[in-house]
């Protein structure tokens, strides 16, 4: 055996306790999930995630290979996400609820701990329609609008571990509620007028607080969607006074416990 094929050897050895190594660390992923669940303990823990970066700094030092590491390492963090996001969600997860409850805050914190999926539906809509909401209302009507968000929800069947966030008018429809649960658990998200308002008073794309982007008026709409939203609803949070992390904490608990009934 030449030196390069003894080199090549050493190398296929390092891959296969690499793969060994990865294979133990997912299943040590999956006893640290179950543990979890069965003692009560909170999923998200972000400050566990800043003590392994920590750990990881210290142990790589000055080491000549770091960055190239730090990538392996990055790419082995979002791996372990989407295994907890695979055991915690076989399904969709469906934020609806009035425009500033909270929808896109919490999709993008959800994506970041579970490395899911997003699909921002307005935005969605927008890119593909080349105009912005307002413009797709004052140029094709509401109706129109809305038959879109019903084609989207038909399409997003067919993956699964994704965080859907909902325009706010969404849920006010039937069929759309009907296509939601087909591959999801819908979530609504709730806030008080008044949060509403300082979460939306700067906001230019929203059509439908036309001449009433008060309190008052915010208040009055809120009113009209809040039976059909709590119709559609598997579970309801309250966003108001919570950080975004209790708001999250509080939804896996509820869905973790509408999947055990």
């Amino acid at each position: 055996m030449n030196d390069l094929e003894m080199y090549r050897e050493q190398l296929a050895l390092c891959d296969d306790k690499i793969i060994d190594a990865l294979v133990e660390r997912n299943a040590i992923v999956e006893k640290i999930m179950a543990y979890k669940e069965e003692y009560g303990m909170p999923i998200l823990q972000p400050q566990q995630e800043a003590k392994q970066a920590a750990r990881l700094k210290e142990k790589l030092g000055d080491n000549k290979y770091r960055e190239e590491i730090y990538d392996v390492f990055r790419r082995i963090n979002r791996n372990s996400k989407r295994i907890q996001a695979r055991k915690l969600f076989d399904y969709n997860i469906i934020l609806i609820g009035f425009m500033g409850a909270g929808k896109t805050t919490i999709s993008d914190y959800l994506s970041t701990m579970f490395a899911m999926n997003i699909v921002e539906m307005d935005q969605v809509i927008e890119e593909r329609e080349e105009m912005s909401i307002q413009d797709i209302f004052a140029t094709y009507g509401e109706e129109y609008f809305r038959e879109l968000e019903t084609s989207l929800l038909i399409e997003m069947q067919s993956r699964k571990n994704t965080v859907i966030s909902c325009g706010g008018g969404v849920a006010m429809r039937e069929r759309n509620v009907e296509e939601m649960k087909k591959n999801g658990r819908v979530v609504l998200l709730t806030a008080s007028p008044d949060t509403i308002y300082e979460r939306v008073k700067d906001s230019r794309n929203r059509p439908v607080l036309n001449g009433r982007k008060n309190v008052e008026g915010i208040s009055e709409l809120m009113e009209q969607r809040r039976e059909k939203y709590e119709a559609a609803a598997d579970v309801v949070v309250n966003t108001d006074g919570k950080t975004v992390l209790q708001v999250c904490e509080e939804m896996i608990q509820k869905l973790t416990e509408m999947e055990e009934k």
